[in-house]
């Protein structure tokens, strides 16, 4: 049985379209990446499936359950990118507050050790660093043994050390069979952890798979360059099925086999428009750049 099905998803605001027919599944223990831009559906979707938000249509199942079904919320973890602390207690207070709240919670101390925070600390949580609400927020999540996590960007403003700590929780979460969705624009997160990412863009799945199957089956060529370069007629000379893009400012990229001919297309192109091209690169793309590519060329 999956722990997140959605199916055919839309979420509304006004006139607005946030989520646009989404089929999206998580599995029992695994790491589940819910990727793309500021603005792709991700929250809206992770409120949905959290329950904190009404879906304007289609159907979210948690284990097989409606996500507001009796017993549900007891078996979930949610970490939201903002909120969840309160400002004037210390962390050990609100824990101990929080775990009044589930049948069978983990101890609250052991917790706050657990992600690197000192239990007596006397702190409010308002007056802590960024990096240690982050810690506080995740021991809040994991305190009613989940079996399924939602967690949004659990490592944002966290040091090395810390984060490496706190990837490895998560590594062990999953060896206990709990199933996490995670959503982050720390891309090195994703490839520690990942078991499967679906990028999502405009509201709509641009893309799924795993890391080896999204980054090593897509052929590429990048180079570097002037930016706003007009493509029109390199394009009319790449052969039926390459595709010329500029991704990102001065940053291009030609989807499609990498060949000597295709190099040579795009090398005597740049020199009889009097241009350089740099950092050019064959190849598996990288995961950034599925994320930029998929913002760019899915249609709502």
């Amino acid at each position: 049985m999956a722990a997140v099905e959605i199916s055919r998803l839309v979420v509304n605001y006004g006139e607005k379209i946030a989520v646009n027919g989404l089929d999206f599944t998580a599995p029992e223990g695994e790491i589940t990446a819910l990727l793309g831009p500021n603005g792709a559906g991700k929250t809206s979707t992770i409120e949905v499936a959290c329950g904190l938000r009404t879906a304007s249509r289609g159907s979210v199942k948690l284990f097989g359950q409606d996500p507001q079904a009796p017993g549900i919320r007891g078996q979930m973890g949610v970490m939201l990118q903002t909120g969840g602390l309160y400002p004037t207690a210390r962390p050990l207070e609100w824990l101990t507050y929080l775990a009044k709240l589930y049948p069978n919670p983990q101890d609250p101390g052991t917790l706050l050790s657990a992600v690197g925070i000192d239990p007596g600390i006397r702190t409010q949580t308002r007056r802590l660093s960024g990096g240690e609400q982050q810690r506080v927020k995740l021991a809040a999540a994991l305190l009613p043994r989940a079996t399924l996590l939602f967690l949004d960007e659990p490592t944002a403003g966290l040091d090395a050390l810390t984060r490496r700590n706190l990837l490895d929780l998560l590594r062990q979460q999953r060896h206990d069979g709990v199933a996490i969705i995670l959503t982050t624009h720390l891309l090195a997160d994703v490839e520690d952890l990942a078991d499967s990412i679906t990028v999502m863009a405009k509201g709509k799945v641009a893309m799924r798979g795993t890391l080896a199957e999204l980054t090593g089956t897509r052929d590429a060529i990048s180079f570097g360059a002037p930016a706003a370069l007009t493509l029109a007629d390199l394009s009319e000379k790449l052969p039926d099925g390459y595709v010329a893009n500029e991704t990102a400012p001065g940053k291009y990229v030609i989807t499609g086999k990498p060949t000597p001919e295709i190099m040579l297309i795009i090398t005597t192109w740049c020199s009889n428009i009097g241009v350089m091209a740099s950092e050019l690169s064959v190849g598996n793309t990288s995961l950034e750049q599925l994320l930029i590519d998929a913002s760019i060329e899915i249609t709502p």
